[in-house]
């Protein structure tokens, strides 16, 4: 499983990074990116939900 942020609709609320701190982290503009390109199965339930929360729906989880 990987994780990608739309930095157009990301408005860097922190609410994946709350939820999923080992797979987002703010870049230096402030935005959300995720830190990883492999998520392990361990973190895919936080992952997901992560991308349920985004308000903007930036979050992509393939």
């Amino acid at each position: 499983m990987k994780a990608s942020v739309n930095k157009n609709a990301c408005i860097g609320c922190s609410i994946c990074i709350d939820i999923c701190p080992a797979v987002f982290e703010f870049d230096p503009q402030g935005l959300s990116e995720a830190t990883t390109t492999f998520i392990s199965p361990t973190l895919e339930h936080d992952t997901k939900a992560a991308a349920e929360a985004c308000p903007t729906q930036a979050i992509s989880v393939m």
